[in-house]
Parts: C-alpha cells; structure tokens; sequence
C-alpha cells in the first residue's frame, strides 16, 4: 500500500549549506533501495517535504527524520493511502526557492514566507504542489 507523508520541521540553528547538501545525498542514496520517493523544500531555516512509497518504509524513515539531530519541532502535516505517487521522478528532489515568486506563498499564508506551521496540511500541499510546478527541482532522480 502507498501512502503520503507530509511533514514540516525547524533546522537546528548550526545547519549550514554543506550540511543541506548531505542530507539530499543520503535521501538519493538511501532512498531508492526503499521505494521512497519524494521532493524537499527548505526556506528561512524550515523543512517542508512530502515523502511517497510503502506505509512501512515511509513510516520507518519519518522516524529517523524525528530522531535527526537536524532537525527541531518536527510535526505531521498530512498522511494519506494514495493509489499513485505525484513525485515519482525524484529519490529526493529539492525545490529551487530561489526561482519562487514571493506572491505564490502570500497566496496560501499570511506572509511571503514559507511557515507550514501556520496552515492546515491541505493548504501546505497545494502550497507545495505549485513550489513543485513553479519553481525548479534540482536533482531529479
């Protein structure tokens, strides 16, 4: 059975560029061994990421992400049997923020920024599905 998880969280204040970077290679390297797939956003210090691919495997490593020392407040969002993947291309993609038009987020939330925590998981995925098909997704699969 698939499921969707979308989740938000904080990155601990030391969390750097480089350390960014190791944390997308670990999802690319680890990721396809477990059919999970998936895209990450990340703005202003917070982590937005839906995750698809079996409930064990997708359940197993939302774990792992609550026990990252990475990351701080991490909460549920949104969690879903779905019948189809919507991010099948990527083992873990990440949205290019830098391409966003700052209106797409006054256009879910009350400021141009990016804050999952102030809205309902429904309105963070239409968020995050036109951040997919808005913005770049640099690291395709």
């Amino acid at each position: 059975m698939l499921v969707r998880l979308m989740y938000a969280s904080r990155a601990v204040p030391a969390l750097d560029q480089e350390e960014l970077v190791t944390i997308l290679r670990q999802s690319k390297a680890n990721n396809p061994s477990t059919g999970v797939t998936g895209v990450l956003c990340y703005s202003g210090g917070i982590f937005l990421q839906v995750l698809e691919g079996g409930r064990s495997a997708v359940n197993k490593l939302y774990n792992r992400i609550g026990a990252d020392p990475r990351h701080t407040d991490v909460e549920l969002l949104l969690y879903e049997e779905i019948g189809e993947r919507r991010f099948a291309s990527w083992s873990m993609g990440q949205v290019n923020m830098s391409r966003l038009n700052p209106s797409l987020l006054l256009k879910y939330s009350a400021t141009a920024a990016l804050d999952p925590f102030s809205v309902s998981g429904k309105v963070s995925l239409a968020l995050f599905e036109e951040l997919v098909a808005t913005a770049s997704v640099i690291g395709h699969a």
